[in-house]
């Protein structure tokens, strides 16, 4: 059943991650592609290590360590891409 969820959750990172590059094809601003797809990335990167994290139980230190991670730095990646795309890479 532990195999079923882990795999369940690693399908649904993957699933993310490809809803999350749709906007790119379409015709709005930057900043809107930008925020759906740093949004998709985090949840479906985020999925991906708690189905492993079901799947291999004895690495939940590095694994919740990877979570947090990824929380953080793919949000304040997000918000700096956003900044200089915004102020068109000058420094205000």
């Amino acid at each position: 059943m532990i195999d079923f969820f882990s795999y369940g959750l690693m399908v649904l990172g993957v699933i993310f991650w490809f809803w999350g590059t749709l906007p790119l094809l379409g015709h709005r601003s930057v900043l809107f592609k930008l925020h759906s797809l740093s949004v998709a990335d985090t949840l479906g990167s985020m999925s991906i290590v708690a189905g492993l994290l079901l799947k291999i139980p004895g690495e939940w230190p590095l694994l919740v360590l990877a979570i947090i991670c990824l929380a953080i730095w793919n949000t304040v990646l997000g918000y700096v891409l956003a900044y200089c795309s915004s102020t068109g890479g000058e420094d205000a």
